[in-house]
């Protein structure tokens, strides 16, 4: 008999931890949920702000490694910024308030396009990761910026101007309760990337709380990374 989905469910997948080493020294832990048949793209996951709680285990990405890989075919890699702390262990160096994290995103994406190989690879980023995948995902190999969140507490015009010239479609999932940036200011932060597109969430909070938020949020990912596989179940 069919169970729904619960906060709790870990779904099928090789699962594999891996660490590591940035341009300036640090080490970093991390761990890849790939599909155990094949890969239908990838997703690469910068964190909310460990100063506030985030790490590579908050909730929606935890929840995308357990579920994705066998829900869409979809390898999720996670992994924790310097001094960031999880059940996987705790990456060398201090926070930086996003400066010095350049080199982890830079590592993170060398991890998987030159180690992993990964194909269809997307950055997602969330509230604080969004600004890393603004600031410093500019590795020209991955497909584009999913960024859940975005406060847009440490970009800059110039970071999104980048976005503009570079073409790759950037997709902004903005909950319309959020704590930092609702849809209409974001649709006017966002506006002078072109080949932006915001998706506003009615109901939703910053931090996604609920089956029914991560339910959405994990089928808007799968919908730009592998339409195919929609729509994602909800029992086993």
């Amino acid at each position: 008999m069919a169970e729904p989905i619960r906060p709790s469910t870990a779904l099928p997948a090789n699962r594999s931890p891996f660490t590591l080493i940035t341009a300036d020294g640090e080490t970093l832990v991390g761990e890849v949920a790939s599909p155990i048949g094949s890969s239908t793209g990838a997703i690469l996951c910068l964190h909310p702000l460990p100063t506030a709680g985030g790490m590579m285990d908050s909730h929606i990405y935890i929840k995308a490694a357990n579920r994705l890989p066998d829900m869409a075919g979809i390898t999720v890699v996670r992994f924790n910024t310097r001094g960031t702390t999880s059940a996987n262990g705790t990456s060398t160096g201090t926070f930086d308030n996003g400066g010095a994290e350049k080199f982890d995103v830079e590592a993170a994406l060398i991890y998987c396009l030159d180690t992993l190989k990964l194909e269809n690879l997307w950055v997602v980023g969330w509230s604080f990761g969004t600004d890393l995948a603004l600031r410093h995902a500019k590795d020209a190999r991955h497909k584009g910026l999913i960024l859940l969140s975005p406060p847009l507490r440490t970009s800059e015009t110039s970071d999104l101007e980048y976005w503009n010239s570079d073409g790759r479609p950037v997709f902004t999932l903005v909950p319309e309760l959020d704590d930092y940036l609702k849809p209409p200011e974001a649709a006017k932060r966002f506006a002078v990337i072109k080949n932006h597109h915001m998706i506003a969430v009615d109901g939703a909070k910053h931090l996604w709380l609920g089956e029914p938020s991560v339910y959405r949020v994990l089928t808007e990912i799968t919908q730009i990374v592998a339409p195919d596989r929609l729509p994602l179940p909800t029992e086993i």
